[in-house]
């Protein structure tokens, strides 16, 4: 017991310690301040660039990715109203990822036919799994696209850049500018998230363990593939699959709601 009491201890300390450092930049924003905040949430960064990068094909730096999440992170801190009773990290990390995504789509690296391939993939998906009911097996997919089974891998490989959908949008608990959500929002809210873990449980054993690893757990694409002894890239195909099959389902739902 008494590590685990050490253990509270410092991690009370270290967020006294962060707390002043804030209390010091409402009152006076300087860079040495402002150098702090910075230093002590830089992890953000790599975290966010971390959990992106399982969706991006190798040829994307990551480096990169988190330069663009250092200005994110700069923005975050700018802009963070203490008042407003949110936890910094929740704000930040909704700045850092936009920073990251903006900077992808401004170097507009999917080409147009992997953008038109994705398009038809999901809606094919979209439009078996409403009719079976289930989720389609490869060999099924394959068929109504009239491809192999091998061709298909292929596909799902080459469309892993496409399968960046931010599914921490659609089952997040707290608003990151700290406003509450209308009713009407609230129902829409719960309406998607009911959608959504329906759509989870219907699909195969390992894609829904990857989805629950990722996005509920945390973990990097590098952490899953050791637990389920499994290739990175094999990791990221079964990331792809699923979220292809989890974009069916809500772009289902988000038509019902325009």
């Amino acid at each position: 017991m008494l590590g685990v009491d050490n253990l509270t201890a410092k991690d009370a300390t270290a967020v006294d310690r962060i707390s002043q450092v804030w209390a010091d930049y409402r009152e006076n924003k300087t860079a040495d301040i402002r150098e702090k905040l910075v230093e002590h949430y830089l992890p953000l960064v790599k975290l966010v660039a971390g959990r992106i990068a399982i969706g991006l094909p190798q040829y994307v730096d990551k480096d990169d990715l988190i330069g663009n999440g250092f200005f994110g992170l700069m923005e975050a801190i700018e802009r963070f109203d203490t008042a407003r009773g949110v936890k910094f990290e929740t704000y930040a990390v909704a700045r850092i990822r936009g920073a990251m995504l903006d900077s992808l789509r401004a170097q507009d690296w999917i080409p147009a036919t992997i953008r038109q391939k994705a398009r038809q993939y999901e809606a094919t998906l979209a439009e078996m799994e409403h009719r079976l009911g289930r989720s389609a097996t490869d060999e099924e997919i394959a068929g109504a696209l009239k491809i192999s089974v091998t061709q298909l891998h292929n596909l799902i490989t080459t469309l892993n850049g496409c399968a960046l959908i931010p599914l921490e949008d659609y089952i997040k608990t707290e608003s990151p500018n700290g406003n509450a959500t209308s009713p009407s929002q609230f129902l829409e809210d719960e309406e998607v998230k009911a959608t959504l873990a329906k759509a989870i449980d219907k699909l195969s054993e390992k894609e829904r363990l990857v989805i629950t690893l990722y996005y509920y757990e945390g973990l990097t694409l590098k952490e899953i593939s050791l637990i389920m002894s499994l290739t990175e890239a094999r990791i990221s195909q079964l990331h792809t699959k699923a979220i292809f099959r989890l974009r069916g389902a809500l772009s289902r739902i988000k038509s019902s709601l325009l």
